[in-house]
């Protein structure tokens, strides 16, 4: 377990950073666990650095959904543009972690043929033929699933940008 900690905890760190918008240990070591118990189920058909990654972005997700998440959420309250100057319009001045936290929330919400594809590309650097071989689905169609994807979040987070 040493050297897979070795070899991919890089990798975890900065899955869980990017999903998260900070580095939390808790989340790190659930992984860790998740990995351990699943080693036995690991089937060689990918990159086990891959199988990693996608397994730390569960846990993100899990996170995400938890109580112990809910509650600090609800803890912070209306402190959401902490840190933030006041312009004209607040919305416009979100800190970056707390857009993060919407953007990840939007990807969360998507259909999960979508939201799949979304995270694949986006988050693990997959390319289209990668996905594609990965899913079994033509090319185009793993196109059309993220450009639709695309499309939802757009129109999701227009207010993001301010329209």
């Amino acid at each position: 377990m040493n050297e897979i900690i070795a070899q991919y905890g890089g990798k975890v760190r900065a899955v869980i950073k990017k999903l998260t918008g900070a580095y939390n240990e808790d989340i790190e070591q659930e992984v860790y666990i998740k990995t351990w118990k699943n080693l036995p189920a690991y089937r060689e058909e990918g990159k086990f650095g891959q199988w990693i990654c996608q397994l730390a972005a569960n846990v993100c997700r899990d996170y995400f959904r938890s109580r112990q998440y809910k509650q600090s959420a609800a803890e912070v309250g209306g402190d959401v543009l902490d840190g933030a100057t006041v312009r004209s319009n607040p919305e416009q001045v979100l800190s970056a972690k707390s857009r993060q936290k919407i953007i990840l929330h939007a990807v969360d919400d998507l259909p999960a043929k979508l939201r799949k594809i979304v995270i694949w590309y986006e988050f693990e650097d997959l390319s289209y033929d990668q996905i594609a071989a990965k899913t079994g689905l033509p090319l185009g169609t793993v196109k059309s699933r993220l450009f639709a994807a695309r499309k939802i979040l757009a129109e999701q987070l227009k207010f993001l940008k301010g329209e």
